[in-house]
């Protein structure tokens, strides 16, 4: 972890002072699963609106460039508890369980006197320790009538998912012991895959068009051979759960990207309204019971999702769109209301955030920094310029993603895609030339064009290679 600031301490004592006056803050974390940040109004969404998550924008803060380390479920869920990056906390992947003895942020403030809850979406393979209570979706769980696992049963509940997690995590609010703060976790499994909406929502947004992406019909000339070939383009590589209807026989290419991506996109959006209910229902009982003004509340997915950019749905790459997350948060009295913060947060930072307003310091193991300071708009001057990015999941059966890593800073992204590019085998000679990815964020936010082969680039490339090897140093990882 990163030594402490001057400021950092300073806040650290303020903490401790908050204590003796202000009672330590309630936390209560909302996930979502795979909620892309344009997809929601506070980010601009051209698409549909939140208005209930939008309340955290309007009366909190909202960041701009909040990205995670690894998009992929599980390892990323596991970053946020532990402040570290995948191969510190052993997390690679989807196959990949957390050590139920490895310890993390729900167990420090456990420690703390915290009450802790776990309701929602797990999805790190072993139980849940560190929390009080939890009421967790075995795997991925499942939309309509699910079943929910604690530590003493196994039952099916009647009802739809986003809908009962919110149920349960009112009901332990209700229940919890008053004179106690509590750090509780709302996971939602919604708007994952196979975007199935409610019964009250299946017919929101019949009869209109949801705007393309512009670049829904991208056919990745100039970009790296592994991008080309992963395989999660709208409708192409879709199946019929996905559609929840048969194919037209003939429609083929951009004709069926555009017919399938109305399909997609309208239970994908549908899914997202139950959320947005339900984070409306929590924020009105805090307002109901007086909680409100010294309860953190904070609005988040766990990583970004592509919603029909560049033609594919899914995350995976270090492309923006799986990168960014959501990230909105609200505590009266300590964050000014409407405020946008742009500096570069990352979801190992989550963990630290949290302790530090609990007045607790951050275990040595943790490689996030609190970004507390710039929440309440002192961000120090030595905060991060630049993030390092790693995905594992090199070729698997989902989607054929190319395992890659790489540096992005707020001028440029650099991606080196690592191994044999998927339908490389049996070329003749096999063509092994690495796969590398260039592209100016600030003047391609869309990632169109791929520099990295250009001559007048040659500087560039060779200063964020010298990036890409002194961030993977310090996180502690280590090159292919």
């Amino acid at each position: 972890m990163l030594p402490y600031t001057r400021r950092e301490l300073l806040g650290l004592l303020g903490s401790a002072a908050l204590a003796k006056g202000r009672s330590q803050p309630n936390i209560l974390y909302i996930m979502a699963d795979d909620h892309a940040a344009h997809a929601i109004s506070a980010y601009g969404s051209r698409i549909n609106q939140t208005p209930n998550i939008d309340r955290l924008a309007h009366s909190g803060v909202r960041l701009a460039n909040c990205f995670c380390t690894n998009s992929i479920c599980t390892p990323s869920r596991a970053a946020i508890l532990t402040g570290q990056y995948s191969h510190k906390n052993g997390v690679y992947t989807l196959d990949d369980r957390l050590d139920p003895k490895r310890n993390h942020v729900a167990k420090e403030l456990q420690s703390a006197g915290y009450q802790t809850a776990m309701i929602g979406k797990w999805h790190l393979a072993s139980d849940p320790t560190g929390f009080d209570y939890w009421n967790i979706l075995p795997g991925q769980g499942v939309y309509h009538d699910p079943v929910f696992l604690t530590s003493v049963s196994r039952r099916q509940y009647t009802g739809y998912c986003t809908d009962l997690i919110g149920d349960f995590t009112l009901d332990w609010l209700k229940q919890r012991d008053p004179k106690k703060p509590f750090f509780a976790m709302c996971h939602h499994k919604a708007p994952h895959r196979p975007w199935e909406p409610s019964a009250k929502y299946k017919d929101l947004f019949a009869g209109r068009d949801i705007p393309e992406p512009d670049n829904l019909f991208d056919h990745y000339e100039g970009r790296a051979r592994s991008v080309a070939a992963v395989t999660m383009k709208v409708g192409e590589d879709m199946n019929k759960a996905d559609i929840k209807r048969d194919f037209p026989p003939d429609l083929k290419g951009d004709a069926l990207r555009k017919w399938a991506y109305q399909i997609f996109i309208k239970d994908y959006l549908r899914c997202i309204q139950s959320v947005d209910d339900n984070v409306g229902r929590l924020l009105d009982y805090l307002d109901a019971e007086g909680l409100a003004s010294n309860t953190i509340v904070i609005y988040t997915s766990d990583q970004g999702f592509f919603l029909g950019d560049h033609g594919w749905f899914d995350k995976r790459l270090m492309y923006e769109e799986s990168l960014r997350m959501p990230f909105l948060m609200r505590y009266p009295g300590a964050i000014r209301p409407g405020t946008v913060n742009r500096d570069m947060v990352l979801n190992i930072d989550f963990a630290p955030m949290f302790l530090d307003y609990a007045g607790v310091r951050a275990p040595a193991e943790m490689q996030g920094r609190s970004f507390r300071a710039n929440l309440e708009g002192h961000s120090p001057p030595d905060w991060r310029k630049a993030m390092y990015y790693r995905y594992w999941m090199h070729n698997t059966s989902d989607h054929h993603v190319p395992a890659h890593y790489g540096v992005r800073n707020d001028r440029w992204k650099l991606i080196y895609y690592y191994g044999k590019p998927l339908g490389m085998t049996g070329a003749n000679p096999p063509d092994t030339t690495p796969d590398w990815e260039l592209f100016d964020v600030r003047h391609d936010p869309r990632e169109m064009h791929n520099l990295y082969h250009d001559p007048k680039y040659t500087r560039v490339v060779a200063q964020m290679k010298l990036l890409l090897d002194k961030l993977q140093e310090e996180a502690g990882d280590k090159p292919v």
